[in-house]
């Protein structure tokens, strides 16, 4: 167990300058004056001083960035550089076919067109427009297997910043039936969106207001009572009190 805590580092804050936390075994998180905390290794291999990049806090926690310190720490004692393996990894990872020229607005589509017809045309309507307006600008022509989590979390970003934090939830739930889509097709290795659980705030609900004071209810019976409007509304609005339906309920029952 090293000297960080969860709670250390969710308290690590920005200053002028960078700064290191230690957790121990070459681990420590880089603070940056931007605010952004990364995980780094500090390593030796063939008598030279050496630093991998572990990823950034919080979508790699404590727990991860220890788990990523004990294999490249194993690949160290079989004799492995873990730096090189991450070049080749990424060397082998853009000359692989998988998802060359698939965009992400090209597999979305495709995705959008298979199943909306399984869907009520409001439905398909807010998706369709979901997609279009937050996620296509920003990520369409980018080829689906290239991209990388904190990308898609910045798209995420941008609606949570006008405030539409269900909004957000709902764009990562449609991506993620993209991006399983794109596995399941060939076009990606892996659904990314995973890796953002826990990213986005909670939605806060919010009920809808009631009348729950004897005085307000007597008033709303009233105001039915002396609704002059058309027979089917007043009918509709008599019943309602009795049987506690939603609108949409008591309109189609």
């Amino acid at each position: 167990m090293g000297k960080l805590t969860d709670k250390a580092v969710l308290a690590a804050k920005a200053q002028d300058k960078d700064y290191k936390i230690f957790d121990g075994d070459g681990l420590f998180l880089l603070v940056r004056p931007s605010g952004s905390r990364l995980w780094r290794l500090k390593y030796r291999f063939n008598s030279k001083e050496k630093l991998l990049a572990l990823g950034a806090y919080p979508l790699v926690t404590l727990k991860d960035a220890r788990e990523r310190t004990f294999e490249a720490r194993k690949r160290l004692d079989q004799g492995f550089d873990p730096s090189e393996d991450r070049k080749e990894a990424k060397i082998e990872r853009e000359s692989s076919p998988v998802g060359k020229g698939e965009t992400v607005e090209l597999i979305a589509r495709e995705w959008f067109k298979k199943f909306s017809t399984q869907w009520s045309a409001t439905h398909a309507s807010k998706i369709g427009r979901r997609l279009e307006r937050d996620l296509y600008p920003h990520l369409g022509k980018s080829e689906i297997a290239d991209v990388r989590p904190a990308v898609l979390l910045a798209v995420l970003r941008r609606v949570e910043a006008r405030g539409a934090i269900e909004t957000a939830h709902r764009l990562l739930n449609n991506c993620g039936q993209v991006w399983r889509y794109a596995v399941a097709t060939g076009r990606a290795e892996r659904d990314i969106t995973s890796d953002l659980k826990g990213a986005l705030p909670p939605v806060q609900s919010k009920h809808l207001g009631a009348i729950t004071a004897p005085v307000g209810i007597g008033s709303l019976l009233r105001a039915i009572e002396e609704y002059r409007g058309s027979d089917v509304v007043r009918l509709a609005l008599q019943l309602a009190p009795h049987v506690f339906l939603r609108p949409n309920e008591l309109r189609q029952g």
